[in-house]
Order: C-alpha cells, then sequence, then structure tokens
C-alpha cells in the first residue's frame, strides 16, 4: 500500500480533484435555472406562468447547443485565440472549459427573460437568445476573461471574479433594454403617466425561486476558485485560503442584501416587503460576485448592504421615471447591483489587494462601461429588428388572454374541470326525441334563472347537490367581485394596492321542470360554510329560450 501511495502524481491528484469539483459547481450552476424559472413563474400573473417556464427551458436547450457550436468559439476568437471550435477539443476539457462556460452564458441569458415577461413573443425571445449565446455575450468574455485587453492599457486589471458585471450586469442591462424596446404591457400606465400596479400570481412561487438560486450561488461564486492551485515554487497547494473568504463574502452580502432591501422598504411604506426582501438577497448576492476573493469581510456586509438598498430606489426610478416596465426587477437585482459592486472593488478590497485606488477604480469603471455600451447597443439592434418586423410583440389580443393560451395552448391553473373530480352529467333522458335533463314539472311553466355566486373550492360540492336535486346542466364562469366583504390591502414590491374584488365562481343554472327553489336551497346548502364571503343565489325570470339544434323555444328549449 506504501508502495502504491508513493506512485501517486501529486499534481495528478490535484488535477482530478480540480476537474471533479469543476463539474459538480457546474452542476449546481445549472441546477439555479430551477430558480430562475421558480422566481420569474412567480412575479407574473397566472395566465402567463407557462410562458415564463418555457422561455426558461428554451434558454439552457437552444442557447447550450449555440454557445457549443459558435459561442466558445467566438469568445476565443475576440480574445485573441482564434476560433478555437470546442467540438474539435480533447473531451477531456469539455467539462472544465466550455461546460463551464456555458452555465455562465445560460445565466446570463435567462435573465433577459423576466424583464420582457408577459409580452414578447416566444420567437422573439429564442432568436435573441440565439444571438446572445452566439455573439452577444462571447464579445463580452472575450474582451475580458479571454482577452484581458483592459490590462493591457491600464497597469490594474478589471477585477471580476465570477461574472458579478461580466455575467448579471450584462444580463441585468441586456434585460432592461429589450424591455425599453419592446414598451411596457399594455394595462401598466395609465394615460396620465401613473403607475398600475400589477402583483405577480405566487409570492410562494417567487420565495422558493430565490431560496433556489441562493444554493446555486456558491457554485457560481466559490465554484470559481479552484481546490488546488500552483505556487511560485511549482507545488500544487491546497487554496483554502481563497475558497474560505469567498463563501465567506458571499454569504455576508446575501445576508445584507436581504437587510438593505427590507429596511428601505421600512423606511419608504413602514412595511417590510417580502418581494424584496427576496430581491435583496439576490441583489446582495450580484453586488459581491465580481470580487468575493479580494473583499474584506467587511467590504462585503458594505457591499451587500448597498445592494440591497438600491434595489427599491432603481426600480422606482426604472418603474416611474423611465417608465420601462422591468417585470421582474432584473436591472435592480442584477444590473445596477452588478455595477455597484464592480465599481466598489478598491474601496471594500482586502488589505494588500490593492496598490493604487484611482488605477484600479478607473480599470473597472472601462470594463463597467465597455459592456454596457456593447450589450445596450446589440441588445437594442437585435429587438429593434424583431420589433421593425412586427415579430416582438405579441397582440393586444393574446396579451389580454394570457401568453399560456396564444403562445403555447395550455393552461396552467385549469379553475374548473381539470381539478374537479366530480362527476355530473347524468340524468338525460329523451322524450320523443328531445332532451330533457331537468324532468318534472315546474315553475308554473315558466323558465327560471338559477344564478350563484360561490367560493371557487366549493364547486365540486355545488356541482354534487344539484346533480342530486335533479339539475345537473350548469354554466360556471370564474369572475371576481365583491358584496359585503371589506376590501384588504395588498403590497407588491413596496407598492400599496386595494385588493375589493374577491375571486369566485358564478354558477348559472336554467330550469324549466325543476322548482327553482330546490336549485337555489341546494346550491345554498352545499356552497355553505358559515364563514363571511360564502357567496348569493338569486332567481331570475327568463322571458324566453331557444334550443339551436331543434328550433324549439318555451320551455321546452330548456
Amino acid at each position: 500500500m506504501l508502495d502504491l501511495a508513493l506512485q501517486v502524481d501529486p499534481a495528478g491528484v490535484a488535477g482530478a480533484l480540480n476537474y471533479t469539483w469543476i463539474l459538480v459547481v457546474t452542476f449546481l450552476i445549472f441546477f439555479m435555472h430551477a430558480g430562475f424559472a421558480m422566481l420569474e413563474a412567480g412575479q407574473v400573473r397566472s395566465k402567463n406562468v407557462a410562458n415564463q417556464l418555457t422561455k426558461n427551458m428554451l434558454t439552457w436547450s437552444v442557447g447550450v447547443v449555440v454557445f457549443f457550436l459558435v459561442g466558445a468559439g467566438v469568445s476565443s476568437l475576440v480574445g485573441g485565440g482564434g476560433f478555437n471550435w470546442v467540438a474539435g477539443n480533447d473531451p477531456a476539457s469539455w467539462g472544465s472549459g466550455w461546460l463551464y462556460g456555458a452555465v455562465f452564458a445560460m445565466t446570463a441569458a435567462t435573465i433577459v427573460s423576466g424583464a420582457v415577461a408577459g409580452r414578447a413573443k416566444l420567437r422573439a425571445y429564442v432568436g435573441y437568445t440565439i444571438l446572445l449565446a452566439a455573439i452577444i455575450y462571447p464579445v463580452v468574455t472575450g474582451i475580458t476573461w479571454s482577452g484581458a485587453y483592459i490590462s493591457q492599457y491600464i497597469g490594474s486589471g478589471f477585477q471580476d471574479f465570477a461574472g458579478g458585471m461580466i455575467v448579471h450586469g450584462m444580463g441585468g442591462i441586456a434585460g432592461l433594454t429589450a424591455a425599453w424596446v419592446l414598451g411596457p404591457r399594455m394595462d401598466r400606465y395609465n394615460e396620465d403617466g401613473s403607475v398600475n400596479v400589477i402583483p405577480g400570481h405566487s409570492m410562494t412561487f417567487a420565495v422558493l425561486g430565490t431560496l433556489l438560486l441562493c444554493f446555486g450561488w456558491y457554485g457560481f461564486n466559490v465554484g470559481t476558485a479552484s481546490i488546488f492551485v500552483e505556487n511560485a515554487a511549482g507545488e500544487m497547494v491546497f487554496n483554502g485560503a481563497v475558497l474560505g473568504r469567498v463563501a465567506l463574502t458571499t454569504t455576508l452580502a446575501m445576508a445584507m442584501g436581504a437587510v438593505g432591501a427590507g429596511s428601505v422598504s421600512v423606511l419608504k411604506t413602514g412595511k417590510v416587503d417580502t418581494l424584496y426582501v427576496a430581491n435583496g438577497l439576490l441583489a446582495g448576492l450580484v453586488g459581491i460576485t465580481a470580487i468575493p476573493n479580494v473583499a474584506a469581510w467587511w467590504g462585503a456586509l458594505v457591499v451587500g448592504l448597498l445592494a440591497g438598498a438600491q434595489l427599491p430606489l432603481v426600480f422606482e426610478f426604472v418603474e416611474r421615471t423611465l417608465k420601462i416596465d422591468d417585470v421582474c426587477a432584473v436591472f435592480p437585482v442584477h444590473g445596477s447591483a452588478g455595477v455597484l459592486g464592480t465599481l466598489l472593488f478598491p474601496f471594500v478590497a482586502a488589505p494588500g489587494v490593492v496598490d493604487s485606488i484611482a488605477q484600479a477604480f478607473i480599470a473597472q469603471l472601462v470594463g463597467v462601461v465597455a459592456i454596457t455600451v456593447w450589450t445596450v447597443a446589440a441588445t437594442a439592434i437585435v429587438f429593434g429588428v424583431f420589433k421593425a418586423l412586427g415579430q416582438a410583440r405579441v397582440t393586444p389580443q393574446h396579451e389580454q388572454e394570457g401568453l399560456d393560451i396564444a403562445e403555447h395552448g395550455v393552461d396552467t391553473y385549469p379553475e374548473f374541470g381539470g381539478r374537479d373530480t366530480v362527476a355530473t352529467d347524468g340524468g338525460f333522458r329523451e322524450q320523443n326525441g328531445i332532451v330533457r335533463p331537468d324532468g318534472g314539472v315546474a315553475n308554473d311553466g315558466q323558465i327560471k334563472m338559477v344564478t350563484a355566486f360561490i367560493r371557487p373550492d366549493k364547486l365540486s360540492d355545488v356541482k354534487k347537490g344539484l346533480a342530486e336535486a335533479g339539475a345537473p346542466s350548469l354554466s360556471v364562469t370564474n369572475i371576481s367581485g365583491r358584496g359585503s366583504q371589506p376590501a384588504k390591502k395588498g403590497q407588491w414590491r413596496g407598492e400599496e394596492f386595494t385588493v375589493d374584488l374577491h375571486q369566485k365562481v358564478k354558477v348559472e343554472c336554467v330550469v324549466a321542470d325543476i322548482p327553482a327553489e330546490d336549485v337555489a336551497e341546494a346550491i345554498r346548502d352545499s356552497a355553505k360554510t358559515g364563514e363571511p364571503g360564502d357567496g348569493k343565489v338569486f332567481i331570475l325570470p327568463v322571458e324566453n329560450a331557444y334550443q339551436i339544434r331543434t328550433g324549439e323555444d318555451g320551455p321546452s328549449a330548456v
């Protein structure tokens, strides 16, 4: 055993561990797509959830192939290494090279989907993803990580350890630009310019997605540091100091991001806004991502606090001053937070890291400006072309009915039928070839309409009650309304709005041969919970009825 141990090459072991480490953190970063999917799905309306989930899946599926075939080579070309086509490389380098770069590229791409939610055509978003993976993002990495051009002209090189500006800042700026070109959702602003608050459909999804992203972020930041590095003597040594610092600064900045956003929320509204706290966690992470390996522990606290604090202020500026409808707040979370953290590097660096604060700041500023100018120009051109061709935005009708139906033909949350296990389509009988669903004689030969407004969760019970009463025929509509229930105050990303319309189900039964009072009582008894908001039942006269198939009218048509 001792002889075997002596035959092991330490450098080979260190290389194998580093390679395995890169693969593990790559898979961890990939899992962040689940976080993005949940976070964005929670912040959009229920009618656009499937569309948002589809965009996230296609971002990876389409973008990763394009990055493999084109993007990685473009990055190498721009960086000065020629078009190094990934497919021609040694497969042993694919995991530590191409795939690791691919998960970063796809992170930048998927950020954009949250900004253009609710109105962008799927083909436009996928088309932009292809160009981002092939050219836009690779050019950014080509002038930074691959080429390091800034350090050639400025003594202090551009510091971006894990993509605070290169990945997140770029993605946030691209999202803001795309949202600006597309224009706001059709009901976001009033004619006088005032803002309509449009809450997302699930705070639970948004927070779950946030925590999944926070988990994956350790792969993003800590995973960028190798386990073993070569020292000045050419020996492979454990990189524990850097790994420990990155883990520490990442955690502290994340926590302070939530504190900063929550604190500003309290100052603005008097309440700790849940979504701002969630977004603040991410803003703190974005802020530190460029510098986790060189920031002092107190610097991480400062960066996280400022990144979180700027979030509500920048979102309000984008929303109210710029009039840009950034649905998922991707710019204040990723864009401005990434810029802030990158520029703060010389001021929060650990002792001995920075020789000249001025020179280091200039290098960071040059990098931020270069990435911003390229990203804005490229994104505006791509979406501008789609817009000119009429392919950037869905029609107003499709936007109103929701992109789930218009773009995918699915209903993410079927309100009726799909979740209802009670089947009540029996009870029909024919007399002389005419369908008689009700039977009996009642209502003095007149036609009556029984209309009820009930809780959505009581629909199955009502259907069962109507079937037992001999009146299974009904129409059901999902509505919002109010009776004696008081209005409530809601808050979405720090903005207060009034909730005075409550979700209800409208049930309508037209009867001729069944006593309308029996139908009304069946609904009343089966829909009752004893709590305020159970609803009401009304009986209305119907002047006449016509059966389309037979042409009959009057009670026999019912």
